[in-house]
């Protein structure tokens, strides 16, 4: 750590700038402007105008593979224009939110998809964050509050960055901006104690929108006490409306527009990368190359996560300095369009990718992450997949070794095989709950609230949080969690590469068919009445409840997590079962199916399609498909 200290901190002053004419005509101050102020960019309406490089220049610090600017001085650039004044478009906030997460679309030429992430409504959202914080942490005044800010590898990641400095900064709070970095990282900057990092942060934002696609960008909140939960992401949403109504009017009004704040930058990645090395380390023994000769490869997927395989690509490493083998890693260039495979792990091709690369490399073990690296997932040596049920089998292998009894708390669409697995060959607990990873990490806090251990939270999709690792969603800290059964088991004896992990999942019931189907709804639809989706989409769960209650054939899961909405249906007959719920955001239906043989599978879905039929706005095609070739 001491080694680093001397190479952290770059200081950025924000120069005082402002406007003085109300009728445009007069150029900025350039005296109270900072002395090394070198150009202008457009002012649109006496409001700074926004453009894809930024209003505020930053120059003279090497640059990212993937051309993120490591930021020097910043200059805040404007001048006249003669453009009439603009208004401010009207805007949703609420629209915005995506359970615990904030997403939108940030870059223009999809079509049927307008920009609602513009640089005015950032500002706007970090504005009230920062208030939001201000309020959480009881500031007095006697110091200034500080965020840390961080994003992954998306094309609209920069300016986005720099709305959400002038937003915080503008409140009168400290700035860090970390470039690109993980989620997990900047959750774990509000629990690092050292100065030297400018930590901790009483509050971090990360710039992403996950795995999707390229034009999408949204964000995630953190504060020491976790993740934002889906009331303050509201609260903060109906903050940022009232600001983007009453204060960015008045700025288009004022003839004044100024910016004054200390921005840092910190290498943030280097600290959290060591954390991840020491981990392994003091699991191995504090053996310094617990790894060595391990052969591990990386797919990165062109997101945040390449800091994992080697220092080739970024200054942060963490398998290399463990003593492990990385050629054949790959997609370790951060580029925000993604052009080798969707970083996701629950994709089949991004999962292939991976599954190559270990066979042609003839790999120990292969390791692929999401853009922002809070999912990941793993293939042994033989090309055998430890995603969904797998990987949550393996993880409560390991978890249960180390807490014997203890609850495994999932989502609701894990198999019914993987219970047994837990319960019957573990002796552990599965508590199912409802989508979505906040849902299961908060689920996995009250139980221990109320008495019953559980030290696993994870969801099918590759999130996974343990109580030991402050109940973080990080796929790095779960891929370290693998790393760690591997070093420790050489440190005992025992050699054998991934077999080490791939007897740990050993007898996991695996269906024989096990699909998910999107039907999708049409929100423009005649059917719909001018209802929305989302009414129209618990009308199709309640009629499919209503014939699953009435079919012999088939029991109805006791249990509906999903409150007082119809959200989910999920039944079990012919030897599998179904779960039909309604996304969270998206005017869609999944439905998973699994099933012992494809006849079993297609009576299922036959069940499914009679009550879905019946709502000519569902779109079936895909189901229909399924059953007909199934």
């Amino acid at each position: 750590m001491a080694a680093m200290s001397g190479k952290i901190i770059q200081n950025i002053f924000v120069a005082q700038c402002c406007t003085q004419n109300r009728q445009f005509g007069a150029q900025y101050q350039r005296d109270r402007c900072a002395p090394n102020l070198r150009s202008f960019l457009p002012f649109q309406g006496r409001k700074l105008a926004w453009t894809g490089i930024s209003s505020m220049h930053l120059h003279n610090l090497p640059k990212y593979e993937n051309g993120f600017v490591n930021r020097g001085n910043v200059y805040c650039n404007a001048a006249p224009s003669s453009t009439s004044l603009p208004s401010l478009e009207k805007v949703d906030f609420l629209k915005l939110q995506n359970g615990s997460d904030i997403r939108g679309v940030a870059v223009a030429g999809v079509e049927g998809e307008p920009v609602t992430l513009t640089e005015p409504v950032t500002e706007a959202i970090a504005t009230a964050f920062a208030a939001w914080l201000l309020q959480k942490k009881k500031a007095d005044g006697s110091r200034r509050l500080r965020v840390s800010i961080g994003h992954d590898s998306r094309i609209s990641a920069q300016k986005l960055q720099d709305a959400v400095s002038k937003g915080i900064a503008d409140a009168g709070l400290e700035v860090v901006q970390y470039g690109l970095a993980s989620t997990p990282a900047m959750f774990n900057s509000t629990l690092t104690e050292d100065e030297r990092f400018l930590c901790p942060a009483d509050g971090s934002i990360m710039i992403t929108a996950s795995h999707l696609p390229y034009n999408r960008n949204g964000f995630k909140f953190f504060t020491n006490a976790g993740g934002l939960g889906k009331a303050d992401i509201k609260d903060i949403l109906e903050r940022a409306a009232s600001i983007y109504s009453n204060v960015a009017a008045e700025v288009l009004i004022n003839s004044e527009w100024k910016a004054s704040a200390s921005i840092k930058r910190v290498d943030y990645m280097a600290v959290y990368a060591s954390y991840l090395v020491e981990a392994v380390r003091r699991a191995a023994g504090n053996i310094e190359r617990p790894l060595e000769g391990f052969h591990i490869v990386v797919d990165a997927g062109n997101g945040a996560g390449g800091f994992f395989a080697d220092g080739h690509h970024t200054k942060e490493k963490v398998l290399e300095p463990l003593g492990a083998i990385t050629t054949g890693s790959q997609f370790l260039e951060p580029d925000g369009l993604f052009p080798n495979h969707i970083p996701n792990p629950e994709d089949k091709e991004a999962m292939k990718a991976i599954i190559q690369a270990v066979l042609t490399n003839q790999a120990d073990l292969g390791i692929i992450f999401d853009t922002d690296v809070d999912r990941s997932a793993a293939v042994d040596s033989t090309g055998r997949e430890f995603n969904r049920n797998r990987l949550i089998a393996l993880m409560a292998a390991i978890v249960l070794e180390e807490h014997p009894g203890t609850t495994i708390v999932t989502d609701s669409v894990t198999s019914d095989g993987l219970t047994t697995f837990i319960e019957k060959k573990l002796g552990g607990k599965h508590h199912r709950f409802k989508r979505g990873y906040k849902n299961v990490i908060d689920e996995a806090i009250r139980l221990n609230s109320v008495g019953e251990e559980s030290h696993l939270a994870i969801e099918t999709s590759g999130h996974g949080a343990l109580k030991e690792n402050h109940w973080l969603d990080d796929g790095a800290y779960l891929m370290v969690k693998l790393l760690n059964k591997l070093a420790s088991a050489r440190a005992s004896g025992i050699d054998g590469g991934s077999k080490v992990l791939t007897d740990l999942a050993k007898g996991l019931q695996e269906p024989a068919v096990a699909v998910e189907l999107r039907l999708k709804i049409d929100a423009s639809h005649e059917d719909l009445k001018g209802g929305s989706f989302r009414e129209y989409g618990e009308a199709v769960l309640k009629h499919l409840e209503n014939l699953t209650n009435s079919d012999p054939k088939l029991q109805k899961a006791p249990v509906n997590y999903e409150g007082l909405c119809m959200r989910k249906v999920r039944a079990s007959g012919f030897g599998g079962w179904f779960l039909l719920r309604l996304s969270l955001h998206d005017p869609v239906l999944p439905l998973n199916i699994e099933a012992p043989s494809n006849d079993d599978a297609v009576k299922l879905g036959l069940t499914v399609l009679a009550a879905v039929k019946e709502f000519p706005a569902v779109d079936t095609s895909a189901l229909d498909k399924f059953v007909q070739s199934s």
